[in-house]
């Protein structure tokens, strides 16, 4: 698989799973945390999500700006590692909840979410400059989009499991402290203690008291909420912990293969390294002006995909049947699909865009992209036609939670996961390669943040997605994505051939 492709290929796919496994970490409980620790509604929560998740995305720009001033890719990124791994630590510490003084300690959260992004910041893009510059020469240059493909898929391995062992931390922890898991429970007790349950919700609260309590019995709901979600959040708090020990695994990994990753120049076929050469001023601007129509356009994409750790997950909590046959599972579970069909999926979009390779046949990567926002699009036809007979967001919260018998099935969101997951790898690694390929050699590692940089504009646009879900039918929020992704869609085609053009 890597038979053609340079060495550090894998290397840079090693170092880079500590990252995707601490970024699924918090696409799988953050929101989810955020609730449960500090009581916030969904709106609230989801815009600290998104404002995270901006942060992550833009502060990849200027750990490009960094870079590219320095010349010093690699120590850029070994200090972001060091620091992401320092802000999951600021997180993981255990503070009592119900908190008690909130915003001294959401302010200590937010703190270790910026910390945590800064670090990002100066990795991210930087080792995806680093991998484009091993495809800089003839030897290699051919293989640059399935250089990307497989370097997606490898470290999305790392991702697959962190939403696994962050639920089998926090259920661990339950039930050494004698509680089971229950997806309704956090919020019905941060209900409780501010006296906002309703009748049929106090019902609810009630019978799942008696019945998440193993091996003891707490008769007073009030000492059951205090005790239940200290035990809940302390569980979330340790699951953080497993980010660090990824990441120091990831810089162990970088520091001991970094004589396999390519210098701030362009490496010609025999290997000698040589100054990249100085492009004409009109070429270069075409070039630019290339680069941001595409940026603005995914804005509209990431908007949309990265709904998965956010209204995404907020529907398998609320609204999913959380059981597979005889196998009980948790909402943050689905967050593990998506890395992998990633993996599972990408050698065969690799086989197919290979055989039309072979026979002329293969679209351009801003033709891949278009039809990926397409496919995107149909994800979220899936979840409009899945969610047209569903009471709203508030009426579910009046009822404390939605019985088993008016929930859906798990497939719905597997399938939705499946079918984001086709137009992804068609978009997020092929975007990638785009961005390598195109930009002036001298604004690579920029560049490679502008990228990043459209994501988080996208990404800061997510609490309308937390906002709508609150607000109107579910089906309705789902068809605001739709047209998202259509809208994607037929910019890239417009644009179509004259990004073409540019990237011959």
């Amino acid at each position: 698989m890597f038979k053609n492709h340079p060495k550090g290929l894998v290397a840079a796919s090693l170092a880079n799973m500590g990252e995707r496994f601490g970024f699924y970490t918090m696409m799988a409980i953050l929101s989810l945390f955020l609730m449960s620790k500090f009581g916030l509604d969904k709106t609230n929560s989801g815009i600290i999500y998104s404002v995270f998740y901006f942060s992550i995305y833009i502060l990849a720009l200027v750990g490009g700006i960094i870079a590219d001033k320095t010349k010093n890719f690699k120590r850029t990124i070994m200090l972001g590692i060091i620091l992401m791994a320092v802000g999951y630590l600021i997180i993981a510490i255990p503070t009592d909840t119900p908190v008690s003084n909130l915003p001294l300690f959401l302010t200590l959260t937010c703190i270790g979410l910026f910390v945590i992004a800064f670090g990002n910041g100066l990795f991210k893009g930087n080792l995806q400059a680093l991998v484009g510059q091993m495809y800089d020469n003839e030897t290699y240059s051919k293989m640059r989009d399935s250089g990307f493909s497989l370097f997606y898929m490898f470290i999305n391995i790392g991702a697959i499991f962190a939403p696994m062992c962050a639920v089998a931390v926090r259920n661990w922890w339950l039930e050494n402290n004698g509680f089971l898991y229950n997806s309704d429970l956090s919020a019905l007790c941060h209900q409780f203690l501010s006296g906002t349950l309703s009748p049929e919700a106090t019902n609810r609260y009630n019978e799942l008291m008696t019945q998440v309590s193993v091996g003891q019995t707490i008769t007073d709901p009030t000492v059951f909420a205090n005790t239940y979600l200290n035990v809940f959040n302390t569980g979330f708090h340790y699951a953080f912990g497993i980010a660090i020990i990824a990441l120091l695994i990831s810089l162990f990994v970088f520091v001991l293969n970094k004589k396999y990753f390519p210098e701030p120049s362009i490496k010609t076929a025999a290997g000698s390294s040589v100054e990249a050469p100085v492009m004409d001023v009109k070429e270069v601007k075409q070039r630019l002006y290339a680069l941001f129509a595409v940026f603005g356009v995914v804005i509209f994409f990431w908007f949309s995909f990265h709904q998965n750790g956010l209204t995404l997950t907020f529907f398998a909590n609320d609204y999913t049947l959380l059981k597979i046959g005889s196998w009980n599972i948790t909402a943050e579970l689905f967050q593990s699909a998506n890395p992998f069909f990633v993996v599972f999926l990408t050698p065969i979009v690799l086989a197919v865009f290979g055989w039309l390779r072979a026979n002329g046949k293969e679209p351009s990567a801003p033709r891949k992209i278009a039809i990926g926002m397409g496919i995107a699009a149909i994800a979220y036809v899936v979840m409009v036609l899945g969610s047209l007979n569903l009471p709203s967001s508030s009426e579910v919260s009046a009822m404390g939670g939605l019985p088993d018998a008016q929930r859906v099935t798990p497939f719905l969101l597997i399938g939705t996961y499946l079918i984001l997951t086709v137009a992804e790898l068609f978009i997020s690694p092929l975007g990638i390669s785009f961005v390598s390929k195109v930009a002036p050699p001298q604004y690579q590692g920029i560049m490679q943040g502008c990228w990043l940089g459209a994501t988080a504009l996208g990404n800061q646009l997510l609490f309308i997605g937390a906002i709508l879900y609150e607000q109107i039918p579910i089906w309705l929020t789902w068809t605001v994505f739709v047209v998202a992704c259509l809208i994607s869609m037929f910019a890239m085609l417009f644009m179509l051939k004259w990004l073409e053009r540019i990237t011959k």
